[in-house]
């Protein structure tokens, strides 16, 4: 048989089929093998795991075939409880695969303590940066007769007066006692008299 007659026949056909059919399947289950080991189109979105506990966080990512790694603890937040999801990577509804390691950061259990700076002689806009950096907030503000105007003379915390060293929680509300920039009226009066005060003159002996 000819190679045109060959090409033209019934056989020939019908393994051309059989070869194109062959290749279809091994295409098609060469597909669902790929799409199994990559996991393709199978995507959840991630819950939102902010204020749950630990426990309570494994619990809800293994229903989901997701798991955790616990970064560190962060500075104690009042809005959060001890304990509880501060912060997460994804964010909330973001789309991930199975498996996916979601990285959260956990509250701890109440405010550090801090020491209470020099600030006395400051300026009161030296002192609420000061306050701030480390974390405490500025409290009520009171001003004395002093001629150091806007000068920190005293810092205070509930009532008490703070020194130098002295430890405070994070958070805590510091007020100031500062100078008006005018003398009391006893200083008044007192330098009054010194300047209206006649200057006594020591007699000098004869000789």
């Amino acid at each position: 048989m000819s190679l045109r007659k060959y090409l033209t026949s019934r056989v020939f056909l019908v393994q051309v089929l059989i070869a194109i059919a062959i290749i279809a399947a091994l295409g098609y289950l060469f597909m669902h093998w790929l799409t199994f080991t990559t996991d393709h189109g199978h995507e959840i979105a991630v819950p939102n795991l902010s204020k749950l506990t630990e426990e309570q966080v494994e619990e809800k990512l293994d229903e989901l075939d997701l798991d955790y790694v616990l970064l560190d603890s962060v500075d104690y937040r009042s809005d959060f409880p001890q304990f509880s999801v501060v912060e997460q990577d994804p964010s909330p509804g973001t789309k991930v695969k199975v498996g996916r390691k979601i990285y959260i950061k956990i509250n701890t259990s109440g405010f550090s303590s801090v020491r209470i700076p020099d600030l006395v002689n400051k300026t009161y806009r030296e002192a609420v940066p000061t306050l701030k950096a480390l974390g405490l907030e500025e409290g009520t503000v009171t001003y004395v007769p002093n001629l150091g105007k806007d000068m920190v003379l005293e810092m205070r915390f509930k009532g008490r007066n703070l020194k130098v060293g002295d430890r405070v929680l994070k958070s805590s509300k510091i007020d100031l006692v500062l100078g008006d920039g005018k003398m009391s009226y006893e200083e008044e009066e007192s330098a009054a008299d010194t300047l209206v005060a006649p200057i006594e003159e020591t007699p000098v002996d004869e000789q």
